[in-house]
C-alpha cells in the first residue's frame, strides 16, 4: 500500500488548522491499518526553533506509523489559466504521497498553469487543490464531489463560509471566478482564476 501524506501550514511558528488534520491523519490510519488509536500530531511536531518566522509546509509521511517530518518553506504556486481533463478511474480518497495518477493526467494540461479533473460529468479538484466557484450574489460554492475532501474545504464548510453542491462542466461560465485552496492557501491568500482561462478538454 502506498505511503500517506498529511501537508500542514507553519505559520509565525504556529501548527495552523491541527483540528482537522488530526481528524484526517486518525481516520486514515483506522480505515486503511486498523489503528483505533487517536494520536494528537500536536504532540508529534516538533517546530524547529528557526521557523518561527514565515510561513512552512510541514510534510509527515506516514503508514501504519509516522517515518518521516520535514519542514521546507512555503513557495505559492502562480495559477492563471486551468485546463479540463477527464478521468474516471483517478482514486484519490485518501491523500496519498504516490501521486503518479496525478501527475500523468498533468501532462494534458498543454500551455495551461494546472488542470481541474473531470470525473463521472462532474468537477471534482485541481491537482493539487479543492477548487471553489463564485456566484453572481458574490457567495462560493464547491463542487461536492470532491476527489479528497481537504482540510481546508472542510473548514470553511463546517464555518458556513461556502456551500457544496454539484458542478458540471458546462456549468463553470455562469460563475465570475474560481478559486484554489488547500490546507496552505485559505479565503484571504488563495489563488484566483477568471472562467475564460478555464479551457475545455
Amino acid at each position: 500500500m502506498s505511503r500517506l501524506l498529511e501537508t500542514i501550514k507553519i505559520s509565525q511558528g504556529r501548527v495552523c488548522n491541527i483540528e482537522y488534520h488530526n481528524r484526517r491523519f486518525n481516520d486514515a490510519r483506522k480505515q486503511l491499518f486498523g489503528k483505533a488509536d487517536i494520536q494528537d500530531l500536536n504532540d508529534l511536531i516538533i517546530i524547529p526553533t528557526n521557523l518561527d518566522e514565515g510561513i512552512y509546509k510541514c510534510r509527515i509521511i506516514y503508514g501504519d506509523r509516522i517515518q518521516s517530518i520535514e519542514f521546507s518553506p512555503y513557495t505559492p504556486r502562480l495559477i492563471h489559466s486551468l485546463k479540463l481533463v477527464r478521468s474516471d478511474d483517478i482514486d484519490y480518497g485518501f491523500k496519498y504521497s504516490d501521486r503518479k495518477s496525478l501527475e500523468l493526467l498533468l501532462e494534458q494540461k498543454a500551455e495551461c498553469d494546472d488542470i481541474i479533473i473531470i470525473k463521472n460529468a462532474f468537477i471534482t479538484d485541481t491537482s493539487f487543490s479543492n477548487i471553489l466557484f463564485q456566484e453572481a450574489g458574490g457567495h462560493w460554492v464547491t463542487p461536492d464531489t470532491p476527489l479528497l475532501n481537504g482540510t481546508m474545504r472542510q473548514y470553511l464548510l463546517d464555518i458556513g463560509l461556502i456551500s457544496a453542491g454539484p458542478v458540471r462542466p458546462e456549468d463553470i461560465r455562469q460563475f465570475e471566478k474560481a478559486r484554489l485552496i488547500n490546507c496552505m492557501m485559505g479565503m484571504d491568500d488563495a489563488c484566483d482564476v477568471q472562467t475564460e482561462r478555464i479551457l475545455s478538454p
